[in-house]
């Protein structure tokens, strides 16, 4: 099992992801047609070019941020997750543009027992996405309804 139990997460421990991910044209054009976005600024070259202060296109901001927590899957939750309880405090400090490479950190934020399920706990993570200049790119508080471990 990749992903870590409940017990196994502390307030502070911090993941830096080995994952990282070069954004492509392909995937902007193609994430923004799958889910009906026909934004200019994600689309249109010449429009970007001419009309806006960043001179391209930009990757679209549904999917820089589940790029960054698609990357941390597979150290913090896989297949000990029970369902994704939400995402606050999203934010897209600069844009991400086609060819920029995308690393990733989590840290545990927050951790409580939960009320109704005593067989799971509630893990908030922060995930912090960068490009290639280490600039950050996407933040956002992720909580996870995560199984506790199994008794043996």
């Amino acid at each position: 099992m990749a992903g870590l139990y409940y017990e196994q997460f502390s307030v502070g421990l911090t993941f830096d992801h080995a994952i990282r991910r070069t954004v492509t044209e392909m995937d902007n054009v193609l994430f923004s047609a799958m889910t009906h976005n026909p934004a200019a600024l994600h689309l249109d070259e010449h429009y970007c070019q001419t009309q806006t202060e960043f001179g391209q296109r930009i990757v679209n901001s549904a999917f820089t941020l589940g790029l960054i927590v698609g990357i941390s899957v597979g150290d913090t939750t896989l297949g000990t997750t029970v369902a994704n309880l939400g995402w606050d405090e999203v934010r897209f400090p600069r844009p991400l543009f086609h060819g920029d490479t995308v690393h990733v950190r989590s840290t545990v934020h927050e951790m409580r027992e939960s009320r109704s399920r005593p067989e799971c706990g509630i893990v908030i993570f922060l995930h912090e996405g960068f490009n290639q200049k280490d600039e950050s790119i996407a933040t956002c508080k992720r909580s996870a309804l995560m199984l506790r471990k199994p008794m043996e």
